[in-house]
């Protein structure tokens, strides 16, 4: 073990649970900066002794973020939402938090930072979540022009946001929505290949300024992806089209349910207007290979292991005699 430390704000979460377990195996000492501390204690058996450390913080409180980065050699800023709610507003957390840590990363001295933004970021979006995202990124770079923007497409593995949101809606949903016809591309990668990438960004000092878009070693539709689902899962769901007008209303209607206490929205008016854009690298700036990362893992070859718990008898379904 080093003795550098890497603040990593967000750390809690799907992505940063992989990246914290990635961060100790390279050997970094790791300061998990979170705003409910409590719900990350089981990462601190991911190093050695001692090796993390959780402090509570909160990207809209300087003071917070101010206690977190003392003696950090370099910080991650993964806090980001896929939907507003409640005080968890786009323009908070992406704009006004990710510059606050950024300009307080650089009062304190860090360079190597590295900021995680999303493949669609733009200013100029019709989404709103794409362009909090691209203000993000303008505003951090503004304070530390040696930061590093890392832009994935949809991210999978174990409590993703993506095939155990369809495979839980298999389980109680005659059908499944293909939102626009579902003829939407992505790439969608591994999350232990982002967090690789992640801690190579952070070792290689050639990566300081730039901007890397990641997906994954194949390009699937909505369609492909809710089909490899439910084959994976083994329940047969009737797959219907849904044009974009009607998803727009059906969006209004998640928001609504959504702004319920302990209720999250299916689907909002914004993910609508995101899912008219393809979700793929057009290879105009560096990817994985930039990175030296060229045995990515497929979607195939990994959700089998987590989704199993969805299939009639879980993981017996492959042991019971029909």
């Amino acid at each position: 073990m080093n003795n550098k430390l890497v603040v990593v704000f967000g750390g809690s979460g799907f992505i940063g649970t992989h990246i914290v377990r990635a961060l100790c195996k390279d050997g970094w000492r790791v300061r998990i900066a979170c705003r409910r501390p409590h719900r990350a204690l089981h990462l601190q058996v991911c190093g050695q002794v001692g090796q993390v450390q959780l402090v509570q913080a909160n990207i809209r409180m300087p003071a917070s973020i101010d206690r977190a980065l003392e003696g950090a050699d370099a910080v991650v800023n993964l806090v980001g939402v896929l939907f507003e709610q409640g005080r968890q507003k786009f323009s908070s957390l992406h704009e006004r938090g990710a510059d606050l840590v950024a300009k307080r990363s650089a009062a304190y001295g860090v360079k190597t930072f590295i900021h995680m933004s999303a493949l669609g970021a733009d200013d100029n979006s019709p989404s709103i979540y794409a362009q909090s995202k691209g203000a993000g990124e303008r505003l951090v770079r503004q304070s530390i022009p040696e930061a590093v923007i890392i832009r994935p497409s949809v991210v999978f593995g174990p409590g993703d946001g993506l095939f155990e949101r369809f495979a839980a809606m298999a389980l109680y949903s005659p059908a499944l929505p293909l939102i626009g016809g579902g003829q939407t591309r992505f790439a969608p990668l591994y999350v232990a290949d982002l967090a690789r990438a992640v801690v190579r960004a952070l070792d290689d000092v050639a990566a300081a300024g730039q901007t890397y878009e990641l997906g994954g070693p194949e390009v699937l539709t909505l369609e492909q992806i809710m089909r490899l689902t439910v084959q994976i899962i083994r329940r047969k769901r009737l797959l219907v089209p849904v044009p974009f007008m009607i998803a727009t209303f059906l969006g209004l209607v998640g928001e609504i349910l959504g702004a319920l206490p302990f209720i999250e929205p299916f689907l909002t008016r914004d993910q609508v207007l995101l899912l008219r854009q393809d979700n793929v690298p057009d290879g105009s700036l560096p990817g994985f290979e930039a990175l030296g990362i060229v045995d990515l893992e497929t979607a195939e070859a990994i959700i089998p292991e987590y989704l199993e718990r969805y299939r009639h008898h879980g993981q017996f379904n492959d042991h019971i005699i029909t």
